[in-house]
């Protein structure tokens, strides 16, 4: 775990403004010299002013009081020669810019402009990447090209994460590049010109649940936790995102039209919907008495019963890890979210038009749709079987 820095940019670099007063030497040579910290070097290192040039003792030591005075100010202030006064922000300690970092998305999630679950990914990302640059980088200067490659093949290679987490890593370092960008932090973004990894014909990885799986989830939960089990159908039979269910109200949904409405300031896309919702959901509904508690309040609020409070999106993924998946002995790579790609899969195998479908998932088109069709056949089609034509 990253441990929380508690000092300020000031204090970061600190250890930069380190120097000794500036001294007048007499001699053969005649100068003025300092040491200042080198934070290239992470050493104090000399700096010579000559006064030589000018004659006579008294007249140098007259032109050195002017030079020392003037050098005490700038150093007090801050001011390193070892450094471009206008890019200090370079030279401020890396924890303390990923801190900084994770406290401006924690605000962003806040503010709805960050989905929550890419808040958590971002945590989680940015955590590996502390962890793995904390021998290499103490100041965020230090960030460039060649460290960021070496990073990603850490990923992909030595901890042996899949070309898509490769990808997602690269994706993200690029949004934290650009952050740092405009903050003044680096002076380029590190990761331009580095690429994502193609993966040659490979679909994308969508793991739906067997029919079988399938009973045993609905079995489990009708008899341990109804109102989970109402969650999953949100999630199966009208394809609501977790973080979209977490901003659902009782008054989103008519039982006379069997419709429920999606508003655009919670959906992925930020547009509304109108969406179908079948007679199974309605019915569990019903008995769960969910449409007599007030229509201001969220449908899944604590323990996923309607309530005052709007709940993350992460209780339903806790849930589904911590009690169905463990209690089920199910695979890891079935999630919450194979719910979704399961009933997109299973309503289109049922000859369920694909118009309707794709209205239902609220895909902007048909091709999106088709991807969640089975192409991995692995039996006859008895229709086909005992199909014949005039030829």
């Amino acid at each position: 775990m990253v441990k929380k820095n508690n000092f300020s940019k000031n204090d970061a670099i600190a250890e930069i403004k380190k120097w000794t007063p500036p001294r007048l030497h007499l001699g053969k040579e005649s100068y003025v010299d300092f040491m200042a910290y080198d934070p290239l070097t992470g050493k104090m290192k000399r700096k010579k002013i000559m006064v030589g040039r000018i004659k006579g003792r008294r007249a140098q030591r007259e032109y050195a009081d002017g030079i020392i005075q003037r050098l005490t100010e700038k150093l007090l202030g801050g001011w390193n020669p070892w450094m471009d006064s206008n890019k200090t922000a370079e030279y401020t300690n890396f924890d303390v810019v990923c801190q900084d970092y994770k406290t401006y998305i924690a605000r962003l999630t806040k503010e709805g402009s960050l989905r929550e679950e890419s808040f958590v990914s971002y945590c989680s990302y940015m955590k590996i990447f502390e962890e793995w640059a904390a021998k290499s980088v103490k100041y965020v200067f230090q960030l460039d090209k060649q460290l960021i490659s070496k990073f990603l093949d850490y990923v992909f290679i030595d901890r042996g994460n899949s070309i898509q987490t490769r990808n997602n890593y690269l994706a993200w370092l690029r949004t934290f590049c650009s952050w740092l960008l405009q903050r003044g932090f680096v002076n380029e973004n590190p990761t331009a010109g580095l690429v994502l990894v193609n993966k040659r014909n490979r679909d994308k990885n969508r793991t739906t649940i067997d029919d079988y799986d399938l009973k045993r989830v609905h079995s489990y939960l009708e008899s341990n936790n109804k109102y989970f089990l109402l969650a999953c159908y949100f999630l199966h039979y009208l394809f609501v995102r977790p973080r979209e269910m977490s901003f659902l109200r009782v008054g989103d949904i008519s039982a006379k039209s069997s419709a429920l409405t999606l508003h655009g300031n919670g959906t992925k896309n930020r547009k509304s919907a109108v969406l179908t919702v079948p007679k199974k959901v309605m019915a569990l509904m019903i008995e769960l008495r969910v449409l007599s508690e007030p229509s201001s309040y969220y449908l899944f609020s604590n323990d996923f019963k309607p309530g005052e409070e709007r709940c993350s999106e992460k209780q339903f993924r806790d849930y589904w890890n911590r009690h169905v998946r463990k209690d089920l002995g199910l695979p890891a790579e079935l999630k919450f979210y194979s719910l979704k790609d399961t009933g997109i899969t299973n309503m289109l195998k049922s000859n369920m038009d694909v118009l309707s479908v794709r209205d239902q998932a609220r895909h902007s088109s048909i091709s999106i749709t088709d991807m969640y069709t089975p192409t991995n056949v692995d039996k006859i089609n008895k229709a086909i079987l005992d199909y014949e034509d005039e030829l």
